[in-house]
């Protein structure tokens, strides 16, 4: 019976961030009713965040994320742009280092626009968090 549960336990679907090696990398959220993914494409180089909510985000001048944590700040965008469904609101840069930043202080994020704010945990972040930033030695040069 032991060994049924520790094979159930090994299978289950992790509820933690992730990243994924590759080009472009990722770094995902665990599944929830809010979903985050950056990547970074070291080729362009290029980063992207996307931020799925379980409604429509709502059409907004400024796009701010506020990380709560030890080091908290608060950064902002008029940059970002929707996806058709307007459930994702993805933003596109060349340097993500308060984006980065702001999530090793750990505690959560708050994605917000207009009037919607959505809350992200960033409990577990660190160590995909580290694999994300040094993904570009991970990607062949040829």
């Amino acid at each position: 019976m032991r060994f049924i549960l520790a094979l159930l336990t090994l299978t289950a679907p992790s509820h933690a961030w992730e990243f994924t090696p590759g080009s472009p990398c990722l770094l995902t959220s665990p599944p929830g009713d809010v979903a985050m993914a950056l990547t970074y494409d070291p080729t362009a180089p290029r980063y992207t965040v996307s931020i799925t909510a379980p409604e429509p985000w709502p059409e907004s001048p400024l796009f701010v994320m506020q990380f709560d944590g030890p080091t908290a700040r608060q950064i902002g965008t008029n940059r970002h742009s929707l996806s058709d469904d307007r459930r994702t609101l993805t933003v596109t840069d060349s340097g993500f280092g308060n984006v980065l930043d702001g999530m090793a202080g750990g505690g959560q994020v708050v994605a917000l626009a207009g009037d919607v704010a959505v809350v992200i945990s960033l409990s577990g972040v660190e160590a995909p968090l580290a694999a994300f930033r040094a993904c570009e030695a991970d990607i062949p040069l040829s």
